[in-house]
């Protein structure tokens, strides 16, 4: 199948996003929710679910049927993708943290089980969303078979899952406020995001949109994304009618890429699908590399917004951006490889 490159582009470019968020907060403090950065850095992670759910309906959904061997090889696929990295993350974690893991822990984060059975039990940093995509991927058969045999099962299963996010949008989130992380890295409040790009791939796969659509759209969506009046903490951006917004952004920036078909020059196309290729081991990767320079080089987080402190952020998305590359090509690849071998579905 032909690779939709411009998700490429936007899954590499949210990493990138995530990435420069989390190194200025580590260094400067949090953001307040009228800040690009703490909105980029808030819904990021969205975009990746729906941009995975789009991305799963491309690949999976003409070649997914009511086959035990089939399902069977999309998981055992989805286990060489996920698992080989989130298990070097893990474990550069505990090294660098100097962490003495509990077995009963250790289980569960090197089984993925932390995410059915206790989602925020996760050692390294971001972890927690691919603990949803995992969740995801359960239900995942379900909404192609659903959508392909039986379409009534289908729309009450999308009723129960918008259902469960207008909950946490508007109550579940709110009542906690000390432990909104939490109630917010739930898969189950999550879950539509990745239903919703499952859903835009299924709608919108064999209708052609002009390209000057596509640009609109985008530009009217991050002007909005960037100029919609929220202040304060960062979780107003998650409750109430400003979640519904902000999702409702990230829908329309996915969109906006899903079907455009513009073709960038060579320059700036090779590096941001690169990018975009190895953005799971940005997104991974990126915490640890600053936990190595804040353990081995001095970062004075007494002096604000020091020369010295933007130096090592800049040399932190450098180190990063090269890891990732070797560690896409050399060590994810070569699961992917292998998955390959012995997965049917590639056939």
């Amino acid at each position: 199948m032909n690779r939709l490159y411009s998700l490429d582009y936007l899954r590499g470019m949210s990493a990138f996003g995530i990435m420069i968020f989390h190194y200025f907060s580590y260094t400067f403090g949090g953001f307040t929710a009228d800040t690009f950065l703490c909105r980029i850095g808030t819904y990021g992670v969205g975009v990746f679910y729906i941009l995975s759910g789009i991305t799963l309906y491309y690949v999976y959904y003409k070649k997914i049927e009511l086959s035990r061997d089939i399902i069977f090889d999309f998981f055992k696929k989805r286990i060489f993708r996920i698992f080989p990295l989130l298990w070097l993350a893990t474990i550069l974690t505990l090294i660098l943290k100097s962490i003495k893991p509990d077995l009963y822990m250790l289980f569960l984060n090197l089984t993925g089980l932390f995410c059915f059975l206790k989602w925020d039990a996760y050692w390294a940093a971001g972890a927690w969303s691919i603990g949803n995509e995992l969740v995801f991927y359960l239900f995942f058969p379900f909404f192609v078979l659903f959508s392909k045999y039986n379409k009534l099962l289908m729309v009450l299963l999308s009723i129960l899952i918008t259902s469960v996010f207008f909950y946490f949008a508007f109550y579940k989130i709110e009542s906690d406020l000390n432990g909104y992380f939490v109630n917010y890295i739930n898969p189950l409040n999550n879950i539509f995001l990745f239903l919703g790009g499952f859903l835009m791939g299924l709608f919108f796969d064999n209708v052609s949109i002009k390209k000057s659509t596509t640009i609109i759209v985008f530009l009217f969506s991050l002007i909005l994304f960037i100029f919609y009046p929220v202040t304060g903490d960062r979780i107003n951006l998650l409750i109430g009618m400003n979640r519904l917004i902000f999702t409702s952004i990230s829908f329309l920036i996915c969109f906006s890429f899903y079907k455009s078909t513009i073709l960038l020059p060579e320059i700036i196309n090779k590096p941001l699908t690169l990018l975009g290729e190895a953005s799971y081991s940005v997104y991974l990767i990126h915490p640890i590399i600053y936990l190595i320079m804040e353990k081995y080089v001095f970062i004075s987080k007494d002096k604000i917004h020091s020369l010295e402190n933007y130096i090592i952020i800049f040399t932190c998305i450098l180190v990063t951006l090269v890891t990732s590359y070797f560690i896409f090509k050399y060590f994810e690849k070569y699961f992917m490889n292998l998955s390959k071998k012995t997965t049917p579905l590639h056939n």
